[in-house]
């Protein structure tokens, strides 16, 4: 008889904090009042993403703000615009493509601070509420569009920006669409279903198109999977808010380890970054944190659209 082995439970340790001079003490946003039942919200960090000089790239989500954290961990504001930032990718050296609630797909030149639209509607109407992205090896773009889906509505999406233009739709029915990640050959996509308290599983096809999705992992709490990554040995990392956890799951969605936030309960995204990128990084977003583990693989590198 097969018996599952108990994993492995560490804790993180804080890497930096969201230094006071940018926090938003006693402001009050319409992310927050629609996200957070209006509690006071100072900042709320999503969309880790590494530069090819170990800097990281953090959204705050509520008062539209992009951060650079050098190594040593001090913080920089790249941009500040009227949106709702969450995921981030590189598009190239010079411009991180974003996930904005508010405005769709824009782009952000991390020189100079601006910020301009990328892909904004699709046949003319709005998106939701897009939410995060990832690349494959051959630059089509795959993104959720979560808005205020959930249980009640499932009617959130998930899309394919192919590299040469051409936009699919691949899902239509999903529960709060989250993080994206891909499997080491790219043959199936990853979906946190954040109001589903679970990852489907996406098996993309010869075709482009998907078919047999199915429920991979179910976790539990108040709020369900979040941002996602995979290492190189194919394992995929969940951020879980309400829980406070990073879940590391091999093939058959089996827990080998548990990392524990040492800093609140919404550990909310997750990237590798580091030497030999063996170290994963988790946005804490309540307490504006970024928390690290040690990790012993390391993470699979993150492609771009370039």
């Amino acid at each position: 008889m097969f018996l599952l082995q108990a994993p492995q439970v560490r804790d993180t340790e804080v890497f930096t904090r969201m230094p006071d001079r940018y926090r938003r003490i006693g402001e009050r946003s319409d992310w927050a009042d629609a996200n957070r039942g209006g509690q006071p919200t100072d900042s709320f960090l999503e969309g880790p993403v590494f530069d090819s000089a170990g800097n990281l790239y953090v959204t705050d989500i509520p008062f539209g703000r992009i951060f650079r954290i050098d190594p040593k961990g001090d913080w920089d504001l790249v941009a500040q615009w009227a949106g709702e930032p969450n995921g981030m990718k590189f598009l190239d050296d010079k411009e991180l493509l974003i996930t904005d609630y508010r405005n769709g797909l824009m782009a952000c030149d991390i020189a100079g601070g601006t910020v301009r639209p990328w892909l904004e509607r699709r046949n003319s109407e709005r998106f939701k509420g897009v939410n995060d992205l990832v690349f494959d090896s051959r630059g089509n773009l795959y993104f959720t569009d979560q808005g205020q889906t959930g249980l009640h509505d499932p009617t959130g999406r998930l899309y394919r920006l192919r590299k040469e233009g051409g936009l699919d739709l691949l899902l239509s029915n999903v529960p709060s669409p989250n993080g994206v990640a891909l499997s080491p050959d790219e043959r199936v996509l990853y979906l946190a279903v954040t109001r589903a308290n679970a990852v489907w599983r996406v098996p993309l096809l010869d075709d482009g198109s998907v078919a047999k999705v199915s429920a991979f992992f179910t976790s539990y709490g108040p709020s369900g999977p979040d941002g996602l990554a995979v290492d190189q040995k194919g394992r995929l990392v969940v951020a879980n808010p309400g829980l406070g956890l990073a879940w590391v799951l091999n093939q058959r969605a089996e827990p080998e380890c548990v990392l524990r936030s040492c800093a609140g309960a919404s550990l909310t995204n997750v990237a590798f970054g580091g030497p030999q990128r063996k170290t994963l990084y988790c946005t804490e977003s309540i307490s504006g944190s970024v928390l690290r583990a040690e990790m012993d693989t390391p993470g699979l590198d993150i492609h771009r659209a370039a």
